[in-house]
């Protein structure tokens, strides 16, 4: 199952409200490269007759039944990556270049 970590749903909740946006889904789409890593999509929308629906830390989420085997098993967060630069990171096992967080 997909997973938003509280700190991804602040901030996912946090633009829908800026954006005017607040009602809508977060849509997700992945495709995976020739060499095996995954590239992300994220929006928001409303859902289809056909998406998948679920919701994870107060976010609802909708994706297209395509997406559901590469997203199935990931995790969206949003963390520091450098001082001041803060960026949604998918952590997903099925992405080649994935590696586990190490707990610093």
């Amino acid at each position: 199952m997909f997973k938003v970590t509280e700190a991804a749903a602040e901030q996912v909740l946090r633009a829908a409200r800026q954006g005017g946006t607040e009602g809508l889904a977060l849509r997700l789409a992945a495709l995976q490269n020739p060499d095996g890593s995954i590239a992300y999509r994220m929006g928001f929308d409303d859902a289809s007759e056909e998406d998948i629906r679920m919701s994870s830390a107060g976010v609802d989420i909708v994706m297209a039944p395509e997406y559901v085997p590469l997203l199935d098993s990931a995790t969206m967060d949003y963390v520091e990556i450098e001082p001041g630069q803060h960026h949604f990171i998918f952590l997903n096992p099925k992405d080649a270049n994935y590696s586990p967080p190490t707990g610093d």
